[in-house]
Order: C-alpha cells, then sequence, then structure tokens
C-alpha cells in the first residue's frame, strides 16, 4: 500500500499519464489490496463476527464503489484497454 503510494507520487510528478509499472503491472489497486490485508488481520485479531460483518461493509460499500469510480477515470487513457486485460482488479490475473 505504502509503495503503491510512493510509486504514484514520484512517477505523477515526472510524469503525467496511466501508471502500468512497477507495483500497478499486474494489479490494478494495490492501495486497496494493502487496506483490506492490513484491516483483514484487525479483524482477525479480533476473532469476533461483528469485525467480519463491519470489514464486509466497508469494504463494500466504501471500497468496491471508490474502485470502480477509479476504473472509469482511468479509463479514459488510450492504454487502458491493453493493461486492463493483463492486470487484475485486485489480484493478478483475477
Amino acid at each position: 500500500m505504502i509503495a503503491a503510494d510512493a510509486q504514484k507520487f514520484y512517477t505523477l510528478k515526472f510524469r503525467q499519464g496511466l501508471i502500468t509499472d512497477g507495483i500497478h503491472r499486474t494489479i490494478r489497486h494495490p492501495n486497496y489490496l494493502g487496506e483490506i490485508m492490513i484491516y483483514s488481520s484487525f479483524g482477525l485479531m479480533a476473532w469476533h463476527w461483528g469485525a467480519v460483518a463491519i470489514l464486509l461493509a466497508v469494504w463494500l460499500l466504501v471500497f468496491l464503489p471508490n474502485m470502480v469510480a477509479k476504473e472509469r477515470s482511468l479509463s479514459r487513457y488510450s492504454e487502458w484497454s491493453a493493461y486492463k486485460k493483463r492486470s487484475g482488479w485486485l489480484l493478478p490475473f483475477l
């Protein structure tokens, strides 16, 4: 998650456009994947169904709409369709 933030910051500082290399090469939403992994670990430590319910609600009501909006925004780039075919939403090739 932090590596994806750093890559976005420094890449966009010097070159505008769609980032299709580095950590973004095979995953379109590495930031959300990192957050999901971090919050999942908190839920596992709590070991309670309430934590799972809250996490699912956040993922479905906050993360998912934001990822869909980001996909729409990125689709304006000409290289989007090729990038979408070779990368996965949250996991490579899924």
